[in-house]
């Protein structure tokens, strides 16, 4: 199928599309800048121009495919309430050119919104409409377009990783290198799901050829590495000494990571690997950070 797929020249969608192509589909990709378009046809990609606030664009790239892969997203945490607002226009702005077909329509999201309390693992099939994440607001755009007959699906992603980028933790060893050292929350026992890239882009691809309407996808490959163990490691590769850090201190260490720095976001991907037949063969994410080049 021909594959309307935004976010094409970010970290992961450039894994996703060697996935799509490797497949037998061909790859209708995103971009908003000339040299984003050379490595797009480089790849093999055909370029549509456009950027995930141009909600024209979108619809206009949606039109033309039989399938579509939404995993574009403003990585600037600190606008995440804005991101997440935005990420939903884009959502109803694409869905509502696929109402009527059942062409397939991936959206992305969030491990955590699957939350079923605390210590607890994030599952599939939890969907809370309720919850305060601000990254519902995908899964909620979601759940409308569905309503009106569209095929959707949701990735939930965790921290996903390589030897270069490995999501929130990327920030994590951002900060130490700026306050000179490495710190975790409390004890340093809450936990974040981590996966491979290369095995997200794999369950891209096997969730949009299965197009299950109403499906949800955990990209997990690990439930939980606790903060503490992230922590010693990065401050290994830093050469840095890791600090126990208190609520307050953490305020100040952390700045807007904050409100991410001691959340527990174990989450199951058990559902996910049974009804796709998903087995994760990458690297773990303490194994990529001990690789990095510090």
């Amino acid at each position: 199928m021909k594959v309307f797929l935004t976010g094409a020249t970010g970290f992961i969608g450039t894994r996703i599309i060697p996935e799509l192509l490797g497949a037998g589909h061909t790859v209708l990709g995103l971009t908003r800048s000339e040299e984003g378009a050379k490595k797009l046809q480089a790849a093999g990609v055909e370029v549509h121009h456009g950027n995930i606030e141009d909600l024209d664009s979108l619809r206009k790239g949606a039109e033309k495919a039989d399938g579509v892969i939404h995993c574009a997203m403003n990585h600037d945490f600190s606008q995440f309430v804005k991101n997440c607002e935005d990420d939903k226009n884009a959502i109803l702005a694409m869905g509502d050119v696929l109402v009527g077909s059942k062409r397939p329509f991936l959206v992305t999201s969030g491990t955590g919104v699957g939350s079923n309390g605390p210590g607890k693992l994030a599952t599939e099939d939890q969907f809370d409409t309720q919850h305060p994440n601000p990254r519902i607001g995908s899964e909620l755009a979601g759940a409308a377009a569905s309503e009106k007959g569209v095929s959707v699906s949701v990735i939930r992603l965790p921290q996903v990783h390589d030897t270069v980028k490995q999501g929130l933790v990327t920030y994590t060893i951002a900060i130490a290198r700026e306050k000179g050292f490495t710190a975790y929350l409390g004890e340093g026992k809450n936990r974040w799901p981590a996966a491979h890239v290369n095995d997200v882009a794999r369950l891209y691809r096997l969730a949009l050829e299965k197009n299950v309407a109403g499906s949800r996808y955990n990209a997990v490959a690990e439930e939980g590495i606790t903060a503490k163990e992230i922590a010693e490691v990065t401050a290994k590769g830093l050469k840095q000494e890791v600090r126990s850090l208190t609520p307050e201190e953490a305020k100040d260490y952390f700045g807007w990571m904050a409100m991410f720095a001691g959340m527990d976001l174990a989450a199951s991907s058990k559902m996910t690997r049974e009804q796709l037949g998903w087995t994760p063969t990458g690297p773990g994410l303490i194994a990529d950070l001990e690789a990095m080049k510090y």
